[in-house]
């Protein structure tokens, strides 16, 4: 698998150049390191010659510290460049893990309808985690271990030139047979990533369907199926790891012909009496030590493959465009008053040639609440996403108060539109956290006042620790009723012009419907609303109606007027019940 030079100069560039100190001083340690390995030798060496020759002590004893001496500063260089490495590697994927969480953020949900959290993880985490190693070491390494490769080579050619030749093509032979086994094992790794990635996401899903799966005795079959994923992830692991393994065996057995050719030399050079007992051992040494930077480069080439893998996956990722595109240049603004909502000939479909909303034109007057009906599949929640730009409409305009949502920055838009829905999202955070959505902006007063609106007056002061009470996704002291009367809470402190209920009251008890209806009447005053509903107490209040059927608008129109024709859609829903037509 050929990966283009430039998406590494380019990943390289981008994430180490503002870190330049630190690499600069990485940089600086490796030579130092290098040139101490490099050194130590020789003072070992002239220590043996010394005292062979009959050298006195005290020539012995300086040899000696010296030699200790390097190899104490050696060991200090090392633990320090590990720490500059790890934390240069730490600093740069971090980096990179918030460009790929936020591109993540920003992309459409048709995105994320396609994976699901768990693989989004492996990728965000896992794949960029693989590649600490390419930014801290990689290049540095490369090159201080291809510098000591080749002062090593180059001092046995001095001692013999037959010596450093018979090296110097074994050393480049390993590595072509390296380079070669190295572009084999790329794609491995990538597969193995994604079967990490589908794995994890099978958990995620099944972990989040406990209940579902536990009530329905489906247990085995998804320890089944989750086995299967497991082998899928072993086989895949085993093959990258098998080519991995070939590379560190060719690199030992080139290393092994290597050394074997210096003990011939050796032993033919000293019994000639070409060398002295201390140029012996230099040789011996410096083609053990030959292994070294070696071995280090087919560490980092292995490495290396499976960042190459998660580079590739992250690449990709990255460059999955942003369907929704945020204008947010634009100096447009939305009047801090009820907007007008329009809708011109706005179709919408998830995949091509599956309509969900099909030349939908309406216009709803600012100040007025709209009941938004139909039957599951219809298009309700569809229309409200449009209203946010979770998704753009394949076809037509949508505007509040005469601007085309589209020209508008994402905030401005977001910013004056509140939606409840039934499914309530808490955080791991403090009370307040969760209903401001981390604005420490919002005075607590303010808080406390919602709360106490909404009826939550007995549960707040239940909290031991008030607004800095931990609350958390799951195993918190809130009921089901709670936790949406919360979600009002929420829309009341962001205080919108629009407000969009998505069958928010449809999972409350009636005791616990009866406490957020004075909350729900306060919330639409003086506001624009859509609400979608399935019970006719819900729309009781809207000023409109309008029916969908399979993405299109069967009845629009004055929620007295219909409710008082007898031939139209609403009044039949209203003699039958409409809970029983809808559902």
């Amino acid at each position: 698998m050929k990966v283009s030079n430039r998406i590494y100069l380019d990943l390289l560039a981008k994430y180490l150049k503002p870190h330049w100190p630190l690499a600069l001083a990485l940089v600086f340690l490796l030579i130092v390191f290098t040139g101490l390995q490099f050194v130590s030798p020789l003072l070992l060496g002239s220590f043996i010659d010394n005292a062979t020759a009959g050298a006195n002590e005290q020539t012995l004893f300086w040899l000696a510290l010296g030699f200790l001496g390097l190899a104490l500063l050696t060991q200090v260089a090392s633990v320090v460049e590990v720490f500059v490495a790890e934390n240069l590697g730490w600093v740069s994927t971090n980096r990179l893990r918030s460009d790929v969480a936020a591109h993540c953020l920003n992309l459409d949900m048709g995105f994320h309808n396609r994976y699901t959290p768990g693989e989004l993880i492996e990728r965000i985490d896992g794949d960029v985690s693989a590649l600490g190693n390419f930014f801290s070491r990689f290049v540095i390494y490369l090159l201080g271990n291809l510098l000591l490769l080749l002062c090593v080579l180059g001092l046995l050619f001095f001692v013999d030139w037959r010596l450093g030749l018979v090296l110097l093509l074994i050393t480049i032979v390993a590595f072509l047979v390296m380079a070669r086994i190295r572009d084999m094992a790329t794609p491995m790794w990538q597969a193995n990533r994604q079967a990490r990635a589908e794995m994890f996401g099978f958990i995620e899903e099944r972990l989040n369907g406990t209940e579902d799966i536990r009530s329905a005795g489906a247990i085995n079959y998804t320890m089944s199926h989750l086995h299967r994923h497991q082998g899928q992830t072993l086989i895949k692991q085993r093959k990258a790891g098998l080519i991995t393994t070939l590379i560190a065996n060719n690199t030992r057995f080139f290393l092994a012909i290597g050394i074997a050719a210096a003990f011939a030399m050796i032993v033919f050079l000293f019994r000639g009496g070409e060398i002295t007992l201390g140029t012996a051992f230099l040789i011996y040494r410096y083609t053990d030590m030959l292994s070294r930077p070696v071995e280090e480069i087919t560490r980092q080439m292995q490495d290396f493959q499976q960042a190459t893998a998660s580079i590739v996956r992250v690449k990709d990722l990255l460059n999955t465009p942003i369907l929704i595109k945020d204008n947010a240049g634009s100096e447009l603004t939305l009047p801090a008053r009820p907007p007008t909502v329009e809708f011109a000939g706005v179709s919408f479909e998830y995949a091509e040639d599956e309509p969900v909303l099909q030349d939908v034109s309406f216009e709803l007057t600012a100040g007025q609440a709209l009941g938004l009906l139909g039957r599951s599949g219809s298009g309700k929640t569809t229309l409200s996403r449009l209203l946010f730009r979770l998704y753009d409409p394949t076809a037509g305009v949508i505007r509040l108060g005469g601007l085309d949502i589209s020209e508008l920055p994402l905030a401005e838009l977001r910013r004056h539109i509140g939606l409840v829905t039934q499914d309530i999202q808490l955080f791991h955070g403090t009370v307040r956290d969760n209903l401001t959505f981390f604005d420490a902006e919002i005075p607590d007063e303010r808080i406390v006042e919602v709360i106490k609106e909404l009826g939550l007056e007995s549960w707040y002061s239940r909290l031991e620790n008030g607004l800095e009470t931990k609350l958390a996704p799951t195993g918190n002291s809130l009921s089901g009723g709670e936790a949406q009367l919360l979600s009002f809470a929420r829309v009341f402190l962001k205080n919108p012009q629009l407000v969009i209920l998505d069958e928010a009251t449809s999972r409350l008890d009636p005791v616990t419907e009866n406490r957020v209806e004075l909350a729900v009447s306060r919330l639409l005053k003086g506001r624009t609303a859509i609400i979608i509903a399935h019970r006719l107490a819900t729309v009781q209040r809207v000023d409109q109606i309008m029916i969908l059927d399979q993405g299109c608008i069967a009845e629009f129109g004055r929620r007295e007027t219909l409710a008082n024709d007898p031939a139209s859609r609403f009044a039949t829903l209203l003699r039958v019940g409409l809970e029983d037509t809808l559902v």
